[in-house]
């Protein structure tokens, strides 16, 4: 690939990194990466990918900007409250990378269209802040052949992991580490509990990190691993994961083949 002078000059910090250098700088600006939510976690995974040059960029919402947002999704801005979260993250990744094709996809993730929706990507990161599209997004990405990059907080604490169980038994899925959701209430939300806003800005930056390391094939995977931050204790921990042969989704007789008979999530 020929850079522009300009994406010489945009790229340079990322160019004479030898682990990444021309060829992964064409690899991101090659890359097609999904996010889903443009909340608390996904405001610093858009903003970091943009500005990292990932050339197609889609984002999953269908919530529009409030007040009580602005205390950790630093993507959008007093001036956009009202406005739909997606339109709000475009109008922000434009000012950052303009060379950036941002996707707005203005409607929730349902069972009815998950398909659909990953089916263009190479990549899912999952920004999304309740259990049922956790779960609607680690089977459709193991029955897609996806990689997920899935990222948790609430509180003081995060969680991500990156997620390829369909390249065969080394990796588990999602729901080898939860096999269901939790019954309803019995984890509370982020408006319930609360969450310390730069918090998201930790763990969605390690996500992004993740993701773009999934697009150049760089460096060691999270897959089969959960790295676990307690912002309180300042202290990480990384956590080897095992697929349950029993997994209703990636074990050896899975019960989780189709989505279509799904109710939405």
């Amino acid at each position: 690939m020929d850079f522009t002078d300009a994406q010489l000059q945009r790229y340079a910090r990322h160019i004479v990194l030898p682990e990444v250098g021309g060829i992964g700088q064409e690899k991101i600006i090659n890359g097609k990466v999904l996010v889903v939510g443009a909340g608390g976690l996904g405001a610093p995974l858009l903003l970091y990918l943009a500005a990292a040059g990932i050339g197609t960029l889609g984002v999953v919402d269908d919530d529009v900007v409030d007040l009580s947002n602005l205390q950790r999704q630093v993507i959008h801005a007093t001036s956009r409250i009202g406005e739909p979260k997606v339109k709000s993250a475009e109008a922000a990744i434009h000012e950052v990378n303009p060379e950036v094709r941002l996707i707005p996809h203005e409607e929730r993730l349902t069972a009815r269209n998950v398909m659909r929706l990953i089916g263009d990507y190479d990549v899912i990161a999952d920004g999304s802040d309740n259990f049922d599209t956790r779960f609607l997004l680690t089977d459709a990405c193991h029955l897609a052949g996806k990689t997920l990059v899935s990222g948790a907080i609430l509180r003081f604490e995060g969680q991500i992991s990156t997620f390829k169980s369909h390249l065969g038994p080394d990796y588990p899925c999602y729901r080898c580490l939860y096999r269901e959701p939790p019954p309803p209430g019995m984890i509370p939300s982020c408006s319930e509990g609360g969450v310390l806003g730069a918090l998201a800005g930790t763990v969605g930056s390690l996500q992004a990190t993740e993701v773009l390391k999934e697009v150049m094939g760089i460096g060691e995977s999270l897959a089969g691993y959960l790295l676990l931050y307690d912002a309180l204790d300042a202290t990480f921990r990384k956590i080897r994961l095992r697929r349950d042969a029993s997994c209703q989704l990636c074990g050896d007789q899975p019960s989780i083949t189709d989505l279509s008979a799904k109710e939405p999530a």
